[in-house]
């Protein structure tokens, strides 16, 4: 696929770019994991001191970024600042928190003195999506950076400008360059990173395609890999909700980034009694979001990130259609290679539809009926994804209790599914293992060395003295 950045709302290519050759990707690899040995002995004031400047530089030039963003992949430049300044807030976080959390932990043993110490593993490799062109990368950097590991990105293709442009932040913030690198590379040249034993750890955030073969490639070389795949989110309404707020925030939860987002809420599992007045205010709401050009601060959403992603999505709904799924409200493409997709409601979904068991990526709400709470609980855990999902109960007893029932990596009761720096992001099932953000995000490229100090001088009986 061709390195270009392609304005899916104008339909031109705005830029192409070289990609890299192996000779120069190695030569990057080399620099990496010398500055690697390095890098691990800063102290954390120093990386902390960059990394606060890197926040300063991502608020000073968001409109910049927010523009980019809606060149590439058509996010409205409103949503792009927003997206810019939580990479600002993620920054200044982990600058903040990675002493404390990298702190050897006291372990009491039968030992004089025991601690775990979590170390820096060195080379990591980030191969990141589209849709979040800034947070995805961020959310990884910032606490592979402050560990005192490297990064090297491999972005989408379509973003390469978003990729530099994070390149650019580091290295104004006075990261040494070989800390964190943007590789303009094809597909073929992950596994051959992958392989070579420079490189010590691979993320992922994409499809679950993507993910196994990252994974089989990083097994076979026994690398740790963390894997943020696909979702299809449950958004649980049960009778007793406040049904105008659950209806209201179900849209913004499914148009976030015109339904591009891996924790967008996509099945609407909603009981009985309460369905058919559910779907009237969903419609309501859709039909409410405004689109336009993604540079025009009025417009809420802009097209999808590419015309062959809005035609793929036209197949699920139409083979789901023909195999039951009804309509109640007509949108989606006005004709074949348009990226514009309208928002879209489908009910009466059922397995062996499409809909029921693929992740549908765009703005479509996928409505399932369910005969109590059980029921609910039961639909939401039928998928083979587990990543995000949410529960409207005017019972928060309940919908706590539910939550715990609901397989997937975070569940929310009466808000809408988000991730933030303090909480741990990550999925279970085929939204793939390991977690992003927290304390426990900083821990995933570490070495956990358990350190064992035992006191005196061993005798020959095997007593010691004191």
């Amino acid at each position: 696929m061709a390195i270009e950045s392609f304005n899916p709302y104008t339909g031109r290519v705005v830029r192409r770019f070289r990609a890299f050759s192996w000779t120069k990707t190695e030569r990057i690899l080399a620099q990496a994991a010398r500055e690697a040995l390095t890098w691990r002995t800063t102290t954390f004031a120093h990386r902390a001191e960059r990394m606060h400047r890197a926040a300063t530089l991502l608020r000073e030039r968001q409109d910049e970024l927010a523009r980019l963003m809606a060149i590439e992949m058509g996010k409205p430049v409103a949503d792009g600042r927003a997206e810019v300044e939580k990479c600002a807030l993620t920054c200044d976080y982990y600058a903040d928190h990675a002493e404390e959390f990298m702190r050897d932990e006291l372990i009491e043993t039968q030992a004089q003195r025991s601690f775990i110490s979590h170390e820096p593993l060195g080379v990591v490799l980030a191969v990141m999506p589209w849709n979040f062109p800034f947070w995805q990368v961020v959310r990884f950097a910032a606490p592979a950076l402050m560990a005192g590991n490297v990064g090297l990105l491999k972005h989408a293709s379509n973003v390469p400008q978003c990729a530099l442009a994070l390149e650019a932040i580091f290295h104004d913030a006075g990261f040494p360059p070989a800390t964190f690198r943007t590789l303009l590379i094809g597909s073929d040249l992950v596994e051959k990173l992958i392989t070579d034993d420079r490189l010590k750890a691979v993320t992922l955030t994409g499809s679950e395609l993507a993910g196994s073969k990252v994974a089989a490639t990083a097994g076979a070389h026994i690398k740790k890999t963390v894997l943020e795949l696909g979702g299809s989110d449950a958004f649980i309404v049960l009778a007793d909700a406040d049904l105008e707020l659950a209806a209201k925030t179900a849209a913004q939860a499914r148009m976030i980034n015109a339904g591009q987002s891996c924790i967008a809420a996509k099945r609407f599992i909603v009981e009985k009694p309460v369905v058919k007045e559910f779907i009237n205010q969903l419609k309501t709401h859709l039909l409410a979001f405004r689109t336009g050009d993604p540079l025009d601060e009025a417009t809420q959403y802009g097209p999808l990130a590419r015309p062959d992603l809005a035609d793929e999505l036209t197949e699920q709904v139409e083979d789901s259609v023909r195999q039951g799924a009804k309509v109640e409200l007509y949108g989606g493409q006005s004709e074949s290679g348009n990226a514009l997709f309208r928002p879209m409601i489908l009910s009466r979904v059922k397995p062996g539809q499409r809909a029921y068991h693929e992740e549908l990526f765009g703005p479509v709400a996928l409505i399932l009926e369910a005969r109590d709470a059980d029921d609910a609980i039961r639909l939401a855990n039928d998928s083979p994804f587990g990543l995000g999902g949410a529960i409207w109960t005017c019972d928060v007893k309940r919908g706590e209790a539910l939550a715990r029932r609901v397989e997937a990596g975070a569940v929310f009761v009466n808000s809408m599914v988000k991730s933030s720096p303090e909480m741990p992001f990550g999925g279970v099932k085929k939204s793939g293992y390991g977690r992003e953000l927290s304390h426990l995000g900083i821990r995933e490229f570490v070495n956990q060395k358990s350190i064992w100090i035992g006191g005196g001088t061993p005798l020959k009986d095997g007593t010691k003295t004191e």
